[in-house]
């Protein structure tokens, strides 16, 4: 078994026939051969622009408005966010050019082979969560296009379970397309970003433009006033409101080498998420918070699902032409952000038994399971209970990932062993237990005083465990810093015997 490091830095397992046969192993989880590398800064920039142009994206940014702020405050907490996530996002995607290997196999090197499904269906779960909001939001728009073009029949339905069967008929016809996608593999995910990626603005973009034409221009959108001011009461606000603009893509921090396992180079997957991420999450951060805003011009609120603000409307070609780019914008963003990544997941807690088409369908039934217009219903909870919390917990996993990869193995990993019983990442069983320590004292740390105001959230108002209150307000640092703290200093007190593989001079192999 030979594995070759390229002048690149990128290395290759030559030969899989040693570790086909093991029960870790299957094709989909096996690292992709370097001919097979070829995504380009563009892939890299479309799949952002797929990811973070939808709607849970822009009610993200509005959801800051629901709270009070005016639209710099929101504006700043959204960039300062997605700053301070693209660093442990850039850190973790590293290893997925380097070897070619997704998620789940990159942590089995941290919390074992056995270990890695913990963190792998960490993630998974919070992406069944997103997958399901996702899908919910995406049928939202299709039930208020249908709506436009058929009249009040449509909309004025008989209720099922307190909402429209027409909107469960839209929410199910959104869930059986994704499905029918993700059906066909990742090549397929990857041509869909690619040719609907320039396309995702349009619907955002006409949705502004209406607004400021109808509110006179943009002076009465950008004179609306913040109802906390710059103050104690904005701070309180700020805090953890930026730690759930950072937990939006928390379990991208951890996935991205399930994407940047296809790159072509460490330069070109670097280069397009840098220019991917913050410019277009800026992009419809500032759309959405002008947008809302305006709607405060007009109806007197703010109404932060964009698919109930252009239902407001009064010309349907607006309303149509705009959802119908948002529901692309949507099914994109949900394949690749909440779909491809706990297919990986889930076939590594079985990889002989289950592939990426199967791992995608538990993902889209787990995600209807969870009842996803529960958590979407009110900017409260979407904010302080579902971002904030889980966000802390995977802080966590990432805070391990981080202090292993580049601390503990700077950067070098025996590829084989990665798959192989008894081998270099065994540890004790097939679980790491320092890593098992660090992700649960950093989670603990973050989420374990989480608390909700008296009314708006599930939490007590004391917090779960009082103590720990205040960490809960910034608990995707906490979380990470933690866990990252606790599992280097575990590592330098015992010494793992899954010591890093020698450094190769470039272009030579180990057998």
């Amino acid at each position: 078994m030979a594995q070759s490091t390229l002048p690149d830095g990128r290395v290759d397992l030559d030969d899989h026939a040693a570790i086909r046969d093991s029960r870790f192993y299957n094709e989909e989880l096996a690292p992709v051969p370097v001919e097979r590398r070829t995504w380009t800064t563009y892939n890299y920039f479309a799949l952002w622009m797929g990811m973070a142009h939808n709607i849970p994206s822009y009610t993200l940014a509005a959801s800051l408005i629901a709270l009070g702020m005016d639209w710099l405050q929101a504006f700043l907490t959204i960039t300062i966010g997605n700053l301070i996530v693209l660093v442990p996002m850039l850190l973790n995607s590293h290893a997925g050019t380097k070897f070619g290997i997704p998620f789940p196999v990159f942590s089995r090197a941290f919390y074992g082979l056995r270990g890695a499904n913990l963190a792998a269906l960490l993630r998974a779960f919070v992406a069944c969560g997103w997958f399901g909001i996702q899908t919910w939001v995406g049928g939202e728009a299709m039930f208020v296009i249908v709506g436009k073009l058929t009249g009040d029949g449509w909309t004025g339905a008989s209720t099922l379970f307190g909402k429209p069967w027409t909107l469960w008929l839209c929410f199910l016809v959104f869930w059986v397309v994704q499905m029918l996608i993700i059906w066909r593999g990742m090549e397929a995910v990857r041509k869909f970003e690619n040719w609907t990626a320039p396309l995702v603005s349009v619907g955002f973009l006409i949705l502004l433009a209406y607004v400021v034409i109808k509110a006179g221009g943009f002076g009465p959108i950008l004179s609306q006033p913040s109802k906390l001011g710059w103050g104690a009461d904005f701070w309180k606000v700020f805090a953890p409101s930026l730690m759930a603009m950072i937990a939006f893509w928390a379990t991208l921090s951890l996935n991205m080498p399930d994407f940047t396992r296809f790159g072509g180079s460490q330069r070109k997957q670097l280069r397009g998420q840098i220019l991917g991420l913050p410019t277009t999450m800026s992009f419809i951060a500032i759309i959405a918070i002008l947008t809302t805003s305006g709607g405060v011009a007009l109806y007197g609120e703010a109404i932060w699902d964009p698919a109930l603000l252009a239902a407001r409307f009064s010309s349907p070609v607006v309303v149509v032409i705009a959802l119908v780019a948002l529901v692309l914008a949507t099914v994109s963003c949900n394949l690749a952000a909440n779909v491809v990544s706990p297919s990986y997941d889930f076939s590594n807690a079985a990889p002989k038994y289950l592939n990426f088409r199967l791992g995608g369908l538990i993902t889209g039934v787990v995600g209807v399971v969870i009842m996803p217009w529960n958590l979407i219903s009110d900017p409260n909870i979407y904010i302080f209970a579902w971002l904030q919390f889980y966000g802390g917990v995977l802080a966590a996993v990432a805070g391990v990932l981080v202090a292993g990869y580049w601390f503990q193995y700077r950067t070098e990993l025996d590829l084989e062993d990665l798959y192989a019983e008894r081998g270099r990442y065994w540890y004790s069983g097939g679980w790491n237990w320092k890593a098992l320590i660090a992700t649960v004292v950093g989670a603990l740390v973050a989420v374990g005083g989480a608390y909700s105001n008296p009314g708006a959230g599930p939490f007590p108002r004391d917090g779960l465990i009082p103590f720990l209150r205040d960490f809960y307000d910034y608990s995707w640092v906490a979380g990470l810093v933690v866990a990252f703290a606790v599992y280097w200093a575990l590592s330098l007190v015992r010494p793992t015997t899954a010591s890093a593989p020698a450094r190769l001079p470039e272009g030579e192999v180990s057998v």
